[in-house]
């Protein structure tokens, strides 16, 4: 699901900053912007990630913003001194020499930085990181409140649905069963009772939707209950809705009421809207 989180922290060597941006996705899909100093951190600050989210396409942006001074620079006099020998040396075959101020700075190695601490640099990103990463996982889950309200309000429109069709089912069978009574008798040669009654019994059990109604009953129940566990639960919610949906498909085609038929269509809306949304939860 979507979410946002970004932290800042101070450190010796400037500001380390972070950001985790996500947006709805399937599966877990990880993105990662980091500084030169911190690219060998990416293997930890993947598992760390991937241990506590599971779904979504998340961005991971870690910067650090040096400051005045943050990063002092020192000479190396050591290195000037020897260059010093040096030209002194070399004096008698070049008289004309001369080296500025700039040039000698520039010469590799006689300024240097005090760079920071690799160990303690990546420490401090680290746990920025856990800062964030929890306050990002909060947002989800305030998220996530509002999306398992809409679904669940969407449950109760299936169980709704799913006890008027079972009210109607006693008066569709008495419907039918007293159509194909008429019809039989409208036939001109007279049919055998016992045979008559065989038929009717097997065309009312190819309309019978108690199993189906049962089945998305159960559903119904099972879908609360996972709402109710602390794991993610996307991937369960995935396999209910396909149940759903395969109940539904049934119902649809054993209908021979314009009422069902139009219960099923409605099933299948509701459905396919908490599809949607189960994309998002984790």
């Amino acid at each position: 699901m979507t979410a946002y989180a970004s932290g800042e922290r101070s450190t010796p060597w400037g500001t380390l900053g972070c950001e985790l941006r996500a947006v709805n996705h399937r599966f877990l899909e990880l993105g990662t912007r980091l500084p030169d100093e911190l690219r060998v951190l990416e293997p930890a600050l993947r598992e760390r990630v991937s241990a506590r989210v599971a779904r979504g396409k998340v961005d991971l942006a870690l910067r650090l913003r040096q400051v005045e001074g943050a990063l002092s620079l020192q000479v190396d006099e050591a290195l000037v001194a020897r260059l010093g020998e040096l030209a002194g040396a070399l004096r008698g075959h070049f008289p004309d020499l001369r080296t500025g101020l700039v040039e000698l700075l520039q010469f590799p190695g006689v300024l240097k930085s005090k760079a920071a601490d690799p160990a303690e640099l990546q420490g401090e990103a680290l746990a920025l990181l856990d800062q964030v990463l929890e306050e990002f996982l909060a947002a989800r889950e305030r998220e996530g409140g509002k999306l398992v309200a809409a679904i669940l309000e969407r449950v109760d429109g299936i169980e709704r649905i799913a006890g008027e069709v079972r009210t109607l089912v006693p008066a569709i069978r008495e419907g039918q069963r007293t159509k194909l009574e008429a019809r039989l008798a409208d036939l001109a040669q007279a049919a055998d009772p016992g045979r008559v009654e065989q038929e009717l019994v097997l065309s009312l059990q190819k309309l019978d939707v108690d199993e189906e109604l049962d089945r998305l009953s159960s559903h119904v129940v099972e879908i609360r209950r996972v709402f109710r566990q602390p794991e993610p639960v996307g991937r369960r919610l995935d396999f209910l809705l396909q149940e759903f949906n395969r109940e539904a498909n049934t119902l649809g085609s054993k209908s021979v009421d314009a009422r069902t038929s139009s219960a099923a269509v409605e099933l299948k809306v509701l459905i396919d809207q908490i599809r949607e949304q189960v994309q998002n939860i984790e």
